[in-house]
């Protein structure tokens, strides 16, 4: 399975009432795929707010995205958590729902060591038929995944790539010793370009909300061998890489996607608590960047 180079973690659209808004949510899902050029999008990872989301409105979530995408993108079910046995439940009822594979982060809060990690993930991928991203987001998670345990979780038949939100060094050693089919995603835009440079496979991305269709000409442009015009391409998109998760203190995402959605006539909402939504300060930083 291949979910191609460019991979948006959706954020989920709310109302009023921070409840979902289905139509938003259609629009959305349009434009990632239309105009901001998205290969494949992960419905309910962290950027959707996954932990504020209940099991029914995530697989309405997947239901209703594998509608909308109509087979123009691959649609990712974020089913991951620190609970393996509901972690396992989820995946199925995705799987059920029609989804094309899973985002499984690592599980945080309990803080397992690599033989537990090892296990928990393996545990997931055996009781589904669809290919599994795994995702090691240390920074949230607290436990990261060794590069030993994630070659090793590469062993298994339907572990196809991993999102790494980590060094570009663990990356690169990742690309080095994988086996054939297994793929590396960068976790953070602000390293796209790096993470291609030592052989990764691409980015599932935030910023790709907002700037998808210039993320995919920098990652064209690279893999065609202009290096030196997609390094221009990054540095006029970094701005916005950063800005995002940095504006100019550091908030967390969803937030600051959102609101720059809405900045671009696309308007998704707020966030459920406990995130809260962007300050005046915030607001107007983000509204700087595509002014």
């Amino acid at each position: 399975m291949d979910f191609g180079r460019l991979i948006t973690a959706m954020v989920t659209p709310f109302n009023e009432q921070l409840q979902i808004d289905w139509e938003a949510t259609g629009r959305l899902i349009d434009e990632l795929i239309e105009v901001q050029k998205s290969d494949s999008l992960v419905v309910s990872g962290t950027t959707g707010e996954s932990p504020t989301l209940t099991e029914e409105e995530k697989l309405e979530l997947f239901r209703f995205s594998v509608r909308r995408a109509a087979g123009r993108a691959k649609i990712i079910a974020g089913t991951g958590s620190n609970d393996t046995a509901h972690s396992i439940h989820l995946s199925k009822l995705a799987e059920e729902a029609g989804v094309d594979g899973l985002l499984l982060v690592a599980p945080y809060y309990n803080k397992p060591n690599q033989e537990g990690l090892y296990l928990h993930f393996k545990a997931i991928a055996e009781a589904t038929k669809l290919p599994v991203i795994l995702y090691n987001v240390p920074g949230r998670t607290v436990v990261s995944l060794s590069t030993a345990t994630t070659l090793r979780l590469a062993q298994l038949p339907n572990v196809v790539a991993t999102k790494e939100c980590v060094s570009v060094e663990q990356i690169t050693e990742l690309v080095a010793e994988a086996p054939d089919g297994f793929v590396v995603y960068s976790g953070d835009d602000g390293i796209t370009l790096p993470t291609l440079a030592v052989g990764g496979y691409g980015i599932i991305s935030v910023a790709s909300h907002v700037v998808g269709a210039e993320m995919k000409q920098l990652i064209d442009t690279f893999l065609a061998g202009s290096i030196h015009e997609a390094a221009q391409l990054n540095a006029k998109l970094y701005p916005v890489f950063k800005g995002l998760f940095q504006c100019p203190h550091p908030v967390p995402n969803p937030v600051a996607v959102k609101h720059a959605l809405t900045v671009k006539g696309l308007n998704v909402g707020g966030v459920r608590l406990p995130l809260a939504p962007a300050s005046a300060d915030e607001q107007a930083f983000i509204e700087a960047l595509f002014n």
